[in-house]
């Protein structure tokens, strides 16, 4: 809970607590404590009074409303359902991002002076090689 503060801030904290509710601390602090005791009971109670009704066993994270859904209220065959028509698609975006990644690489590999012929300059003028003056050849490994 205080993994951002250092030190100093919650001695900081302390003093000003204790500057603004003076003798009063300790039964400040209890009070504190006792409010957060009875509210995890209380969300402990709702969860059994939930499950009792329901029939089911429901944990607090079941709360979630898409939890609830998917655990309590959809069958198997009618979360297969839902799922087989997205599981296409996401087979398929995921053979096209291959494929885009294995073209990226090519061209990564082809644009690589370093895989090239060995020389940084051709003697024509015209190679793939050739960089203009005071230009840097682009390498892939840099990015």
């Amino acid at each position: 809970m205080f993994e951002n503060l250092n030190w100093w801030e919650i001695g900081a904290l302390l003093l000003v607590a204790l500057l603004i509710f003076g003798d009063r601390l300790p039964a400040v602090i209890s009070d504190g404590l006792r409010m957060l005791r009875n509210l995890r009971n209380m969300a402990r109670n709702a969860t059994g009074d939930l499950s009792r009704e329901l029939g089911t066993d429901i944990q607090l994270e079941d709360l979630h409303p898409k939890a609830f859904i998917r655990k309590h209220l959809l069958s198997e065959e009618d979360e297969q359902a839902i799922r087989k028509p997205l599981e296409g698609t996401f087979e398929k975006l995921r053979s096209d991002l291959t494929d885009v990644r294995r073209e990226v690489d090519d061209v990564a590999a082809s644009a690589d002076i370093r895989s090239s012929s060995g020389s940084t300059a051709s003697t024509s003028g015209t190679g793939s090689d050739v960089t203009p003056a005071g230009r840097r050849a682009f390498d892939a490994d840099a990015t």
